[in-house]
């Protein structure tokens, strides 16, 4: 596996590959990497000759008061899961690197639907900041295909339509959830939760689960379970930032005659924000 910092050096090996008729693709990451991201490199590897993974602890999507100084970075332990996953390639690039006159004076990409809903209400600039430095990766490396984690439901459909709207000549493909045996979604801030927290933290699924078993029956009073699941994540000690069921194909508001939604949730447990949905079709 190769280990590349600079833009130039990337771009020149990933020349080399593609006058070798090689096919790419690309899995950004923040990191700290998980089974959920072994995930997203196992499937990048199945469809294409050459995978690079991205390492990249992103400032411009961290909201004041975020934890960007103490997001767990474990380069090393890293490398060591990549090599032995088989990524091609690994890109760490440097603030300086991606944002070469600064993050307070760069060129920001904005999907103005959905930038400031759900997870967008809460972390103030957060889908601009991870749209832009995408969008960065995506014009470096010229994958055929970049690969993301449906936990990240919100990002993954802003992420298919920048790449739409901005014309962009490759594939979003979204990896479904890597869960731990409790439905608890994987994620780096997982490290984040004490013991008790962690015995806690399945209840997100398990509430989301039970409004996907709700619709499934055949209810529409969508904001009934909304609120209902709201108050069980309170009674249990979350701070709930959000639950809302939304059509999967634009992320509007449901209706009762939609079949394909959303369930999708975000709650502070702790000083850990987590998030989850569930896709349903009825």
């Amino acid at each position: 596996m190769q280990s590349l910092q600079q833009v130039a050096a990337l771009r020149a090996l990933v020349a080399e590959w593609r006058g070798q008729n090689l096919s790419v693709g690309l899995v950004p990451t923040m990191g700290s990497l998980h089974d959920g991201h072994r995930s997203l490199v196992k499937a990048a590897k199945a469809r294409f000759d050459r995978v690079i993974v991205t390492i990249f602890v992103n400032p411009t999507q961290f909201s004041p008061g975020e934890d960007f100084d103490d997001y767990p970075r474990v380069i090393a332990a890293d490398k060591a899961m990549l090599v032995e996953d088989g990524a091609d390639a690994v890109f760490l690039p440097t603030i300086d690197d991606l944002y070469p006159r600064g993050v307070e004076r760069t060129t920001l990409i904005t999907i103005s639907d959905l930038t400031n809903e759900l997870c967008g209400a809460h972390r103030d600039g957060h889908f601009d900041g991870a749209m832009t430095a995408v969008n960065k990766l995506l014009n470096i490396t010229r994958p055929d295909a970049v690969f993301l984690g449906e936990k990240d439901f919100q990002q993954l459909f802003m992420m298919k339509q920048m790449v739409s709207e901005l014309m962009m000549s490759v594939e979003v493909i979204g990896v479904p959830t890597y869960r731990e045996d409790d439905g608890l979604a994987m994620s780096s801030r997982n490290k984040y939760l004490t013991e008790t927290e962690r015995d806690k933290a399945k209840a997100l699924f398990e509430t989301l689960s039970e409004i996907e078993q709700a619709l499934k029956n055949g209810s529409n009073e969508f904001s009934q379970l909304e609120q209902q699941g709201l108050r069980k994540l309170q009674e249990l000690g979350f701070i709930p930032d959000y639950i809302e069921v939304r059509r999967q194909r634009d992320m509007l508001g449901a209706q009762a005659a939609d079949k394909e939604l959303v369930v999708l949730g975000a709650a502070k447990l702790g000083k850990t924000r987590l998030i989850d949905n569930i896709q349903l079709s009825r």
